[in-house]
């Protein structure tokens, strides 16, 4: 069973573990993979507006978080990040996050959701994010460095909150 909540102080380290996981592989965020666990802490912890975790069995899984994806008169649309430890991707944790944040998002004030940089090569995310109704709003060419691949493609992807498309 998924349990998902906010975060807590006390929940950074296992937090640490699966965002270090995930951006020294250098190919889904932009994070400079050698992001330090201070750096760590403000960027998914002290910036966004709500941290969350999933936990499987007591242990952290999964994290996200949301904040405004600009000030002033963009600030109702929310930006998040999702974050899945690598031996329980294809188990729920991402949707069920998804599905999570989407409700929380709603409930924080937000009425859209977008994501600035997803990947080309991130399918599995991309799959998620139209089956939770999210669409593509354009290709960023090149915008992205993977690690592996050089420059890249992304998209941004977007979602109203308080209506369906």
């Amino acid at each position: 069973m998924l349990n998902i909540r906010k975060a807590e102080d006390d929940d950074f380290d296992g937090i640490w573990s699966i965002f270090r996981e995930i951006v020294i592989q250098g190919e889904t965020y932009a994070f400079p993979p050698d992001t330090n666990k201070a750096d760590a802490r403000k960027i998914w912890m002290l910036t966004p507006t709500a941290t969350y975790v999933a936990l499987k069995h007591g242990e952290i899984v999964g994290t996200y978080y949301l904040k405004p994806n600009q000030p002033g008169l963009g600030s109702h649309v929310c930006n998040a990040g999702y974050m899945v430890r690598s031996h329980v991707r294809g188990q729920g944790v991402g949707r069920a996050m998804c599905e999570h944040s989407l409700v929380e998002a709603k409930n924080l004030g937000f009425k859209a959701m977008q994501f600035n940089l997803v990947v080309k090569t991130n399918e599995n995310a991309i799959r998620l994010w139209k089956k939770m109704g999210f669409f593509s709003v354009g290709t960023l060419p090149k915008a992205f460095m993977h690690k592996k691949l050089g420059l890249i493609d992304a998209i941004v992807m977007y979602k109203l909150l308080d209506c369906e498309i």
